[in-house]
Parts: structure tokens; sequence; C-alpha cells
């Protein structure tokens, strides 16, 4: 059984870091495209951050490049986002989701899909 348990989400205040994580079980995280989605209230869900399974590439939104990095550890099994520099408009809750590709062509953002773990709030204050 695929499952993704995020973890490391928080309240800081903007300038700070927060590291959040991806366990990930059922599946190896080489083999899959993981990527991170976040949805603030009342907005929709948007791509923040992938990595491919194959070649370790990466797809950032610009609204965090910069100031994030996603990397993988394939002993843990594990994902991580790396949030520098955090702003009050990263507050949202941050999904973790396994599948489909990452990709960033002819200008167009694709995010991994299919499996989706329940979510780590992150609070970011001014």
């Amino acid at each position: 059984e695929v499952q993704l348990v995020e973890s490391g989400g928080g309240l800081v205040q903007a300038g700070e870091s927060l590291r959040l994580s991806c366990a990930a079980s059922g599946f190896t995280v080489d083999d899959f495209a993981i990527g991170w989605f976040r949805q603030a209230p009342g907005k929709e869900r948007e791509g923040v951050s992938c990595i491919s399974g194959g070649d370790g590439s990466t797809v950032y939104a610009d609204s965090v490049k910069e100031r994030f990095a996603i990397s993988s550890d394939s002993a843990k099994n594990t994902v991580y986002l790396q949030m520098n520099s955090l702003k009050p408009e990263d507050t949202a809750v941050y999904y973790c989701v396994a599948g489909g590709v990452c990709l960033y062509y002819s200008g167009r953002h694709y995010y991994p899909s299919g499996y989706w773990g329940q979510g780590t709030q992150v609070t970011v204050s001014s």
C-alpha cells in the first residue's frame, strides 16, 4: 500500500526556515516523481516543487525559486522541502504527492499526481 506521511510544519516568523519531510512507504522514492503542493484558505491548490525519481531533476514554482529546495534521501525513503526566507504568503497546508511526472517544458510546470499525503500546516507570521 502506498503511503505518504508529511511532517515538519509549524508556526514561524517571516524570514525563518522550516524543513518539511515526506516519508514514503509502499514504493521507492527513486522510482517515482514526488512533489509538493500547497493550498491556502480560499485559494486553489498550487504546485510548489517536485523531483524526478530517475535523474533527480527538480522543478520549482516561480514564487519559491531561490528560497525553497527539494531533495530526496533514498536511504530513508523520504523527500524533503527546505523552505528558507519564509513569507506570510507561504502560509498554507502543504501536501506531498507521488506519481506521474515532474517536468518544466515550454514554459509550463508539470507536477506529479496520483498518491497524496494528508498535509501539514505551515503558518508564517509577519
